[in-house]
This record gives C-alpha cells, sequence and structure tokens, in this order.
C-alpha cells in the first residue's frame, strides 16, 4: 500500500510491529495500544484502553484501512482468569472499535479484524478452508468463535469487513514464533514435537500484509479470508527445513511427555504445538491473491536474512 491512512488496533505485538516496519514508509499509520511502541517505529500513537470510545476514536476519520489485531497472547497456561481475559480482551476492543465508527462521518472504507485458522479441528486426514472447514468447540476455538461472532454482529454500512484468520505467522520482529524454534535449534532440540505428523499452516508476515493491501484493492470482497501459505508442511518437515536453511545437523525431537512438563515450566500450553492446524487460502487463490512466499524454504531463508546471525546460531 502507498499513501493510505492505515489505523492498526493492539498494534504494538509481532504482527503490529511487521505490519508498521513494512507499511510505515509509504503510508500514515496510526497505532492504537495500551502502551507506547518502540521509538524507532515509523508511526503515531493513540493511547486507548481496548474497552471504552474516547478521544482516540477520531483517528479513525477518512481512514483508509482499519487493521484490529487487539487481544491478550494465547502463549500461557489456560486458567479460568486468563481464559476470561482472552476472552474479553478480544471482544471488548472489537465492541468499541465498532461503536466508534458507527459514530463517524467518514468512516473506515475497510476493516480487517483478525481471526486464526485455528477456529478449524485438529485435523490430520484432509485441509479445511473457507467452505468445507469444520469448526470444534475446544478452549481456542470458542475464543475465535465468540471474536468473529463479535464482529459480525456489528452493523457498518458504509465499511467493507473481512475477517482474516490467519495461520501461524513467520516473521523476524520480536514477540513471534521464530525466536524460540531458533532457540531450541541452537541447541541441538530442534527436531519434531510429539509425533512431527501433525500439519502445520504458516505465512509469512510479507504475505500478511499482502493479503490486507490486496482486499483493499478488492471492493467487492468480504467475509472470511484465510491467510496461510497454499503449501503447508508437517511439524517434521517444518523444524528439519529450519535446520536446513539454519546450517544446523543435529535436530533431536521432543516427544509430547516432555512437551508437557516444558509448557507447565514456562506457562503455556501443549496446543500451540501439537493441534494439527491444516488449512488452505481457497478464496484468496480464486479470486487470484499471489503469495510472495508459497514456499517454506525461501520464506525460512527471508526470515533468518532478517535475524541477527546469533539469534539463530551459537556462533
Amino acid at each position: 500500500m502507498k499513501n493510505k491512512k492505515i489505523v492498526i488496533a493492539g498494534g504494538t505485538g509481532f504482527l503490529g510491529r511487521s505490519l508498521t516496519e513494512l507499511w510505515g514508509t509509504d503510508n500514515q499509520i496510526v497505532i492504537l495500544s495500551r502502551t507506547a511502541p518502540a521509538t524507532d517505529v515509523n508511526a503515531t500513537w493513540v493511547p486507548w484502553d481496548g474497552k471504552t470510545v474516547g478521544n482516540w476514536a477520531a483517528e479513525l476519520e477518512h481512514t483508509d484501512v482499519l487493521v484490529n489485531l487487539s487481544g491478550r497472547s494465547v502463549n500461557c497456561r489456560y486458567t479460568p482468569a486468563n481464559q476470561q481475559e482472552i476472552f474479553d480482551s478480544r471482544s471488548f476492543s472489537t465492541k468499541a472499535l465498532g461503536q466508534a465508527v458507527q459514530q463517524l462521518q467518514h468512516p473506515p472504507k475497510l476493516w480487517v479484524n483478525a481471526a486464526s485458522a485455528t477456529i478449524y479441528r485438529h485435523a490430520e486426514d484432509r485441509p479445511m478452508d473457507e467452505f468445507t472447514g469444520e469448526i470444534a468447540d475446544d478452549f481456542s476455538v470458542r475464543v475465535c468463535k465468540l471474536w468473529e461472532k463479535t464482529f459480525n454482529d456489528i452493523t457498518l454500512p458504509h465499511t467493507r469487513k473481512v475477517i482474516l484468520r490467519i495461520a501461524v505467522s513467520l516473521g523476524w520482529q520480536q514477540g513471534g514464533v521464530m525466536q524460540p524454534y531458533c532457540n531450541l535449534m541452537k541447541w541441538g532440540l530442534g527436531g519434531h514435537q510429539g509425533s512431527g505428523k501433525q500439519r502445520y499452516s504458516w505465512v509469512h508476515v510479507a504475505d500478511v500484509a499482502g493479503m490486507i493491501d490486496w482486499l483493499a484493492g478488492q471492493p467487492t470482497l468480504d467475509g472470511v479470508f484465510i491467510c496461510a501459505a497454499p503449501n503447508p508442511v508437517t511439524n517434521t518437515v517444518f523444524m528439519r527445513t529450519l535446520r536446513q536453511q539454519a546450517g544446523h545437523v543435529v535436530g533431536l525431537p521432543a516427544p509430547a511427555w516432555l512437551l508437557e512438563v516444558g509448557a507447565a515450566l514456562i506457562g503455556t500450553e501443549t496446543e500451540l504445538l501439537l493441534k494439527s492446524r491444516w488449512v488452505l487460502p481457497t478464496r484468496a487463490l480464486q479470486h487470484g491473491y499471489q503469495f510472495n512466499y508459497p514456499q517454506l524454504d525461501t520464506a525460512i531463508a527471508d526470515i533468518l536474512d532478517r535475524m541477527p546471525r546469533k539469534a539463530w546460531h551459537l556462533f
């Protein structure tokens, strides 16, 4: 995108920082967040509480694209308190944005609300897409369903609405999944997790940005789009590709029981590693989106090239 006004709600996390880096030079970026972004971010920060309409709402006037990424990280133990915070952080922020947009004289042309490809069931038998995907009902799926329902319940006659079900996003910014994987790999633990047969749907952050950019130029498209590379792999292939691109030979696997122990120690859940997320971006492909990084090896090579060598190599 060029010469656009883009508002990113919840824009200080991994994905928000990635989008700001990719778009910031050629566009006007406004970040709505409780905390200020890093000083080197090419964007304007406007504080908000993610719950109530305030002075920040004026920033949405004349916006070309509103991107909502708000929500507490799911990288935690699913205690009752954390579960409620995960639900509330997504529903409250989405409602507040909807109320703000409804009051505007010149509302955003496009609102892209982030969602997750984990809304579909654990799938090792066949891929899921927007037409044939089967939606499950575990905790993570209930989070996704509430988030999407909250968004769909908002009526905006002058703003086009898109739900972007994003797969595991790969990028070079801190806070993403690549650094933990690289840490394992550096110490010889970069083998498969669990059985290694679980499917791993992924997307390069450049294609998250690219798909939003593409959607902004497709005025007839709305509804649900899966944002995932068209070539998902197994967990075994993902880890092997990462080792190959980084020049690591040894990669010891981690059985499921060991992951359970480790997850409890570091305060997360094994679902993030063991659920088989197998999705395809059928609608985007049907309507002509061309991926920048359709293959995993070139995606990982690009990301490692942007990371400092010490992030993925011992020496």
